[in-house]
């Protein structure tokens, strides 16, 4: 494909992606009006929220071998179908029930256009042209990671579009991603019979739903210590013993355990976990600190956040071409995860109080660091594996960061709800007021500053202010294990071709061996263009 034909391909792939990214945190800052209007208690809270990041993460490495055996243009555009189809129908949701529901839908066809996306552009770029690329998917994954918040508050606060718009939004360009796919995705597709790993698909879904469950109500319906954080935890142990002896013996596994005697793929995998923590946790703890330790809209919250927006897609978009140019990726991962630490620890010392003008710079720092780092690490990753696993490994490393975002996010929001009502119950006893009404205003139940006693409303926002500042503090450590554990990963120079362009009978890893051989020589000249592909190599190439 030409220059021209991989961005009009690429158009396709990044709409879809930048709605399917944005069903995950757009409602952030609706839910209060939406579970209002449904009668939602704290626990809905909780799971409208959770039930999409849990069916995302399961189907994740479903859909990147689904993309090993058949064409992966209709699967994202099957994908983007679910997407539709899940969204229309919560948006017409009449209580929350139903709502969770329809968010596991939109859950299992965000997770395809996720996993396919980086998938489909492996398959029409090699690996040292990919950065460039790749650059523009962690800038739109920014933009609608963090700028879901800000359109679900300018929506909830324009009150003739409501909290339904905020599920009805991305259905016109989901409708649009297909069209485009249709016209300009074209890459050959290989009919070939293949057995699909059903069960360990089953386990490996059921084992992270079943720790993610645990982490998402222990602390609050119960405690960490008890019979039921025991059964679930040695429950979800048990499925993924059984999920690895499963693919030990699989025909086709949907996650092959030999991945992971590439020590990048288990490196990357490892990175990627703690960097889903920054990623998602960035978004919702920064949307709830402005609202409730600064007092602002949820649009104004949402504006606040620029500086991340912004850090994220620039260092994103310039880290691509460098590494296109100089085909050197790893100095981005050191670097990246080591501002991610950085400011992680800063943002750890943020209060109520604390001046915006610093708050942009932690903010920015955060999201250097985010933008550097995500993409790069399925990049090289991608780089390691042999073709005809390319789509599985990639899908992997996304699996990993979701289920660390997903569940980091859960234990982290945990401790914010302790953390909060600790300190309010502190400022009401400092203040001389009774605190029996302390635990009422921390975790799950977001109070409502202006409707507050005005006495209350400074011991309300300092109280979220040291909370929130907690979270930060206590998640810079997992950054910090990512930044050691890119330290070790072995840089091999990006190759200059397909993998599968090694000839007939060579895969992947013949390129990033001959790519090591020049990197010995200090030279990136001396990786040679590979032989012209086998025209029986079909799509995963």
């Amino acid at each position: 494909m030409t220059h021209r034909e991989i961005l009009e391909a690429l158009s396709g792939l990044l709409l879809g992606l930048f709605v399917a990214v944005l069903s995950s945190t757009i409602v952030s800052n609706a839910l209060p009006t939406i579970l209002n209007d449904l009668h939602g208690g704290e626990s809905a809270y909780t799971w409208v929220i959770t039930a999409a990041l849990l069916s995302l993460t399961a189907s994740t490495p479903i859909w990147g071998k689904l993309s090993d055996l058949v064409s992966k243009k209709l699967l994202v555009q099957l994908a983007l179908v679910i997407y539709i189809v899940s969204s229309t129908l919560a948006g017409l949701s009449q209580n929350t029930a139903e709502l969770i529901g329809c968010r596991v839908l939109q859950g299992l066809g965000a997770g395809g256009v996720v996993a396919l996306g980086q998938i489909c552009l492996a398959a029409m770029v090699p690996p040292r042209e990919r950065g460039r690329y790749s650059g523009y998917f962690g800038a739109v994954f920014a933009l609608a990671t963090i700028g879901g918040p800000l359109i679900g508050g300018v929506i909830v606060d324009t009150h003739w579009l409501g909290w339904r718009w905020c599920f009805y939004v991305g259905i016109p360009f989901s409708v649009i991603a297909i069209i485009v796919l249709q016209r300009t995705l074209h890459l050959p597709v290989v009919k070939r019979k293949a057995k699909i790993d059903y069960l360990g698909a089953i386990l490996i879904a059921g084992a992270v739903s079943l720790l993610m469950v645990w982490v998402t109500l222990a602390g609050k319906n119960y405690a960490w210590g008890s019979w039921q954080t025991a059964l679930m935890v040695g429950g979800g142990l048990l499925l993924v013993l059984l999920f690895v002896l499963t693919e030990r013996r699989a025909a086709e596994p949907i996650m092959p355990l030999g991945l992971f005697r590439h020590r990048t793929v288990s490196l990357a995998a490892v990175a990627s976990t703690f960097v889903g923590i920054g990623m998602y946790g960035a978004t919702t703890f920064l949307s709830q600190y402005f609202q409730l330790a600064k007092g602002k809209t949820p649009t104004m919250a949402g504006i606040l956040t620029l500086p991340m927006i912004l850090g994220l897609a620039l260092a994103s978009a310039i880290a691509g071409r460098l590494i296109t140019k100089h085909g050197k990726w790893k100095r981005y991962l050191v670097a990246g995860t080591f501002l991610l630490a950085l400011g992680f620890f800063l943002l750890g010392t943020a209060r109520a109080d604390t001046n915006y003008g610093v708050l942009s710079l932690y903010m920015a720092a955060t999201g250097i660091g985010l933008g550097l780092t995500s993409q790069n690490l399925v990049l090289a990753v991608q780089n390691t594996v042999p073709a005809k696993e390319l789509g599985t490994a990639s899908s992997t490393v996304t699996f990993f960061r979701t289920m660390g975002g997903a569940m980091g996010v859960s234990a982290l929001g945990a401790l914010l709800g302790t953390r909060v009502t600790h300190y309010l119950t502190q400022n009401l006893l400092a203040a001389h007021i009774p605190a029996a009404g302390a635990s009422a205003l921390g975790g799950g139940d977001l109070p409502d500053l202006h409707a507050l006693p005005a006495p209350l409303v400074p011991l309300v926002t300092d109280a979220f202010g040291h909370g929130v500042g907690t979270v930060f503090l206590v998640a810079a450590p997992f950054a910090a294990v990512a930044f050691l554990v890119v330290l070790f990963i072995r840089e091999v120079p990006l190759r200059t071709a397909h993998a599968a362009q090694a000839g007939h009978g060579a895969h992947a890893s013949h390129g990033a061996h001959a790519a090591h051989a020049a990197h010995a020589t200090d030279g990136l000249q001396a990786v040679q263009p590979e032989p012209v592909a086998d025209p029986s190599v079909g799509e995963s190439v």
